[in-house]
């Protein structure tokens, strides 16, 4: 019996080790930002540097990047515990587990990632501490949560466990291909953390299929949907933060307007599309939660970009029609002839719309020039600033304050970016793969066919409602079960 107990509890055991662990990292190699201790360090000049990701520090010395980022900060951290958590809810047994275990998984990368993203960007051999790298743990937690959503319901909370712990250095490792060597910019992470993350999920789906995963718990109701779209409408509003957060100046003004118009694109779209798939012309609901969205991550990578407010409708419109073609035809052809059940569809909404996203970022970088931008077009994308001994660096208005560059030319910043996309694609698949042979070990729960899509195997349930119809459309005999 206590064996047994034991074997049922070792995702408790694997959350107290890792908490021990952390705790012993984080005082070993962690400490406040200068900014957030006044008493530790004196601001240096020479120790300014210039921000190129999540990781890195914006140094000033009366904590005014703290002032500009902490709001944006609230609205991504809602973002992630409420919007990402309510929006799993639809599964009408599984609510529990959805928003719970969102709440876990979030909590435990908030931890790892800001270990993981700081031994990258080191400060005398620590990790400082500050708004930037919060909201990066939340930006890297995003990207881990929309793998968790492709296999939501399958999974047992030891394996979901396993997969943040292994993701993670896997999208840093991405992360700072891309913006530190490629020099591409992502403002809001559609190739990073969206194309990334889907496409590592579905990698992982893929290795852990199963034959049974249509169980009859796999549906939703009236009740679970409901609970879902408080998830749909929390992500709708606050998305321009999330892809305006690091951005600065007129740069972060146009992201938060285009990922504005974008979204409302979107929204109008998934209605019109879904109404035109329906003999009936009914909307569903699937589309109504997940599509609307579709265009906040397709507008992601070329937020803080000069789209002009028709382009960024433009864009929200495709993303708005694609995601729901992908819930309509895609999804079931993924599952009926790649072996890849995505519970969530994440496909839809943040692999095809951020590939969308990475290959608009391409065409507006290489359509780029110093006429439309001026200094802004060197603080998008550094490494298109003139070489410091050319005549070009020696013509450029003083106080634009622009840091020398290697002179890449706008079209070869158009090839990084589309480079980018491909390599966090490639990363992604590959990394779920591994990821998911690793969560095939056996020394992992694995959920047996009566568990899938339940909460009842994790979690203490005290009631349960009758099941209504689920999302396939066919009617159910009543669960009997106590």
């Amino acid at each position: 019996m206590g064996a047994s107990v034991a074997l049922r509890s070792r995702h408790g055991l694997l959350l107290c080790l890792l908490q021990l662990v952390f705790i012993g990292l984080f005082a070993a190699l962690a400490v406040y930002h200068p900014d957030a201790d006044e008493t530790r360090t004196v601001y240096h000049p020479d120790a300014d540097e210039t921000r190129t990701g999540h990781g890195d520090h914006e140094t000033t010395s009366d904590g005014a990047a703290h002032s500009r980022i902490y709001p944006m900060f609230q609205d991504v951290h809602v973002m992630i515990f409420i919007g990402f958590g309510f929006l799993m809810t639809f599964l009408k047994r599984y609510g529990l587990s959805s928003v719970s275990v969102n709440f876990l998984v979030a909590g435990l990368v908030l931890e790892w990632a800001i270990l993981v993203n700081g031994l990258f960007h080191l400060h005398h051999g620590k990790i400082q501490v500050d708004a930037n790298s919060l909201l990066g743990a939340d930006f890297t937690a995003a990207a881990v949560l929309i793998s968790f959503g492709v296999v939501l319901g399958k999974t047992s909370p030891s394996q979901l466990i396993v997969m943040a712990l292994l993701e993670v250095p896997i999208f840093v490792i991405n992360e700072v291909i891309g913006r530190k060597y490629l020099m591409v910019t992502d403002m809001g992470d559609s190739m990073f953390v969206h194309a990334f993350g889907a496409y590592f999920g579905l990698a992982v789906s893929f290795v852990l299929y199963r034959k049974d995963s249509d169980s009859d718990n796999a549906g939703s109701s009236s009740n679970s949907d409901l609970f879902s779209m408080i998830g749909t409408l929390f992500l709708w509003c606050f998305w321009p933060s999330f892809n305006s957060a690091l951005a600065v100046g007129d740069d972060q003004h146009r992201a938060v307007i285009n990922t504005y118009l974008s979204l409302a694109a979107s929204c109008v779209t998934t209605f019109a599309v879904s109404a035109l798939f329906h003999r009936q012309g009914k909307f569903t609901m699937e589309h109504v939660q997940n599509a609307t969205l579709a265009g906040g991550v397709a507008i992601g990578t070329a937020a803080d970009m000069a789209v002009q407010p028709v382009g960024a409708l433009i864009v929200g419109t495709i993303a708005g029609a694609i995601s729901v073609v992908g819930f309509e035809k895609i999804t079931p052809a993924l599952a009926k002839h790649c072996r890849v059940h995505d519970t969530c569809g994440v496909h839809n909404l943040h692999g095809l719309p951020g590939v969308l996203a990475g290959v608009v970022g391409a065409v507006l970088a290489a359509l780029a020039t110093e006429e439309q931008y001026h200094s802004s077009l060197y603080v998008l994308f550094p490494a298109m600033a003139p070489a410091s001994n050319s005549s070009s660096w020696e013509q450029l208005p003083p106080e634009w304050g622009v840091a020398a560059g290697s002179g890449r030319s706008a079209a070869a910043q158009g090839g990084m970016q589309m480079l980018a996309l491909v390599i966090s694609l490639i990363i992604g698949v590959l990394g779920g793969a591994l990821t998911g042979l690793i969560m095939r070990l056996k020394c992992w729960d694995q959920l047996q066919t009566e568990d899938l899509f339940s909460d009842r195997r994790f979690f203490v349930v005290h009631c349960e409602d009758e099941p209504e119809v689920p999302r396939s459309g066919h009617t159910e005999e009543p669960d009997t079960r106590l």
